[in-house]
């Protein structure tokens, strides 16, 4: 497969173009450097570098059992991330809770993940858990944290996150991914429907999960003022082939609206 070389769009451009932000999640990463011990690949190089060809944000998802993103790691990357960090997981977790607090990233994302679950899977059922995001919204709120949750591109979803005191969403976008290549009209209707519920409810809209460099520049054309994508494993398989510099450079073109 070829290797693009692109031309730099790099982070002093971006304030002159219309695009969307990319976070980049380096879970994957962390889950190749685990799987032999020692330090290679350097997570925390890698922060450096995704920061320096481009990136808008570093996003992390630690889990229970560390099997990517080690808690220690969080504090690491918060030495040395310039840009937005991001931080997301299942706010169940007092241990993720604390963790939070403690690095005080530029935004938190909550995910209803279960223990053991391979990624996420499902948006945030805002009606039935209202009460308790209201609560735990309200502790980082506390603390100067933005907060992001995710909810399925569900306009009911969408209305009932309004009144928890969230700051965003970040629409769940699997289902679209899935559907884009049969038919992207269809596949994008609901999220632009969620979308367009969110903006009129005074709610930042993010997204990610399965968004690539097929489906990405459609999704963010039609998403209306879509903030921030986070995409950590396409991203990152990319990279295997076309280099990360490269990589991110790719993605971001497709964000330029």
């Amino acid at each position: 497969m070829p290797v693009f070389v692109l031309p730099d769009i790099s982070q002093r451009c971006l304030p002159l173009l219309n695009m969307t932000r990319l976070s980049v999640n380096i879970n994957k990463i962390a889950t190749l450097r685990n799987s032999r011990g020692g330090n290679n690949p350097d997570l925390i190089q890698i922060a450096k570098d995704c920061e320096r060809f481009g990136a808008q944000g570093i996003t992390v998802h630690p889990r229970p059992d560390e099997r990517h993103i080690r808690y220690n790691d969080v504090f690491e990357l918060k030495k040395i991330v310039t840009t937005e960090f991001n931080i997301e997981g299942n706010c169940q977790e007092q241990k993720f809770i604390d963790l939070v607090l403690a690095n005080k990233p530029g935004q938190v994302t909550l995910v209803p993940d279960a223990l053991g679950q391979i990624t996420s899977n499902h948006g945030w059922d805002t009606i039935r858990h209202q009460q308790y995001l209201k609560d735990i919204i309200s502790v980082f709120k506390s603390a100067g944290i933005r907060v992001s949750i995710f909810v399925d591109p569900v306009e009911a979803m969408v209305e009932a996150a309004a009144t928890t005191g969230t700051d965003r969403i970040e629409l769940y976008t699997e289902a679209y991914a899935h559907q884009y290549h049969n038919d992207k009209e269809a596949a994008i209707d609901p999220y632009i429907r969620a979308a367009g519920r969110a903006k009129m409810l005074g709610l930042g809209v993010n997204a990610g999960h399965d968004l690539d460099l097929h489906n990405l520049r459609y999704f963010a054309e039609n998403i209306p003022a879509l903030a921030e994508v986070s995409i950590g494993h396409a991203l990152i398989s990319d990279a295997l082939y076309y280099g990360l510099e490269n990589t991110i450079q790719m993605y971001l073109r497709q964000l330029i609206t």
